[in-house]
């Protein structure tokens, strides 16, 4: 993969204002990620793991030794670290997608598609909380734009993929599929496909490895399916196979959003009348391989979420960057560019318009990246409390749903068990924390699959703090 010297300015200026970005933001990260990074600091610690405890998300081999690294060079700040890594993934993404757009469409398609990708909510949501799903769509992107630009490329692209695999399982199925694709030339002497093992051994890398973690650590090979699958029922979310045709459109919006949609549908409808699309193999069989993917969560009984059509959405915009600039490509005298310029011209007026209509979304993800950290800080007050942290000798932190424990175990530096969900466990003594307001109360005060309301100082407990969005109450009998 070769930059030019303006490419290498731009990434350079991107990088950087994702930075500033961030900085600005002070976003932190969301529940699983706070996981990755207490289970980091227990493997430091020289402890297994505690990928078992009580509503625990799904482990990811890779987000967990990222998560260990940075606690072991910065520390309490590895937290926010772990927000820049999805936000600067994000970027990278987005770069990619130029790449795979400018070989598939030409450079302004692609850059349109770049720019819908950058200003995607969701992703910008995903990034802000630090999800391992941006890291992960990063190494598939830069993959997959490998690839773009040069066919069956082999080793590099796998690597890629092996990666992407101990983030997500996803990457298995896309790297298993890049590995027939590999093998499906014939070799023009001996007429014979080729295996290629040593590309094999790159597909089974990141499954293989992932069974043998959880073997170890837990001692089932497949503990990440099975415990995942039981989450998503315990929770009462939308799985199964039966409810995939049903959440399917669901979800695609939950990514794009209508607007978006009716783009990629355009430029859809346009490639099928037009035929111009170069290399269109590769945005084909991402979007399948997405679908599949999406369609194997169903049997598997896993949460049918937005988060796994992730790759099949990101891809589409490819067709979104088309109508709205693949008339740039034409011939200047074409009287179908002319045409085809104007109404991408109102598309674009009208999306403005839509903007600014619908401005308030992008103010209130503005507005929920700063009610979580406001939540967090008084938290922070609440633990460092001199009167709760004495109260804590008597008993455990509980709290009323499992929403904030690893949030807690972590600005706590606590080991798994000193913090517990009223929803779980019914403490005698320790601290309780309660949430005072409506909104905090409805967040997290309430769970998924919690069907009474702990959201209450348990009996016998006595108030003994008050910071923002949340009371103390503690007993030492």
């Amino acid at each position: 993969m070769t930059f030019s010297r303006r490419e290498l300015i731009v990434i350079g200026l991107a990088l950087t204002l994702t930075v500033v970005a961030w900085v600005l933001a002070n976003s932190y990260p969301g529940y699983d990620t706070y996981y990755h990074l207490v289970w980091g600091r227990e493997l430091l610690a020289g402890q297994v793991p505690s990928i078992d405890a009580y509503q625990a998300p799904t482990l990811h081999p890779l987000y967990l030794a990222v998560a260990a690294a940075l606690g072991a060079l910065v520390g309490d700040d590895s937290a926010q670290l772990m927000v820049l890594l999805g936000a600067l993934s994000l970027t990278i993404c987005a770069w990619s997608i130029w790449r795979i757009g400018r070989v598939v469409f030409g450079p302004w398609p692609g850059i349109v598609a770049a720019l819908l990708v950058a200003s995607n909510l969701t992703l910008m949501l995903y990034a802000a909380r630090g999800f391992a799903d941006m890291p992960f769509l990063a190494l598939v992107f830069v993959a997959a734009a490998l690839e773009a630009e040069r066919k069956r490329r082999g080793v590099s692209v796998l690597l890629l993929l092996a990666t992407a695999g101990l983030l997500r399982p996803e990457a298995w199925l896309l790297a298993g599929v890049y590995w027939l694709w590999c093998c499906w030339p014939k070799d023009p002497t001996s007429g014979r496909r080729s295996f290629h093992p040593g590309l094999l051994a790159l597909v089974l890398a990141a499954p293989l490895l992932w069974c043998l973690y959880d073997w170890w650590n837990i001692g089932e090979p497949l503990y990440a399916l099975t415990a995942t699958s039981s989450l998503a029922a315990e929770l009462g979310r939308e799985r199964g196979i039966a409810k995939v045709p049903s959440t399917f459109v669901d979800a695609l919006i939950g990514v794009l959003r209508t607007p978006q949609l009716l783009l990629v549908a355009v430029g859809i409808v346009i490639e099928i009348f037009r035929r111009r699309a170069q290399s269109l193999y590769l945005p084909l069989g991402l979007i399948t391989v997405g679908i599949v993917t999406y369609i194997c969560v169903g049997i598997f009984g896993l949460s049918l979420l937005p988060r796994y059509l992730t790759i099949p959405s990101i891809t589409l915009l490819l067709f979104a960057g088309y109508a709205l600039a693949g008339s740039v490509e034409l011939d200047r005298a074409s009287t179908l560019r002319r045409g085809w310029a104007l109404v991408a011209l109102l598309t674009v007026i009208a999306g403005a318009a839509l903007a600014v209509q619908r401005a308030d979304s992008f103010r209130r993800a503005e507005l929920e990246i700063r009610y979580i950290a406001a939540v967090h800080d008084d938290l922070e007050a609440t633990l460092a409390d001199p009167k709760v942290a004495a109260a804590l000798r008597c008993g455990p932190l509980s709290l009323p749903a499992f929403g904030l424990i690893p949030e807690s175990l972590w600005i706590r530096n606590s080991a798994a068990g000193s913090v517990v969900a009223r929803s779980d466990v019914s403490p005698k003594n320790g601290v309780a924390l309660v949430f005072i307001d409506p909104k905090t109360h409805r967040r997290y005060g309430r769970a998924d699959g919690v069907p009474i309301d702990t959201d209450f100082a348990p009996s016998g407990f006595k108030l003994i703090a008050k910071h923002g969005r949340i009371s103390a109450w503690a007993s030492c009998r």
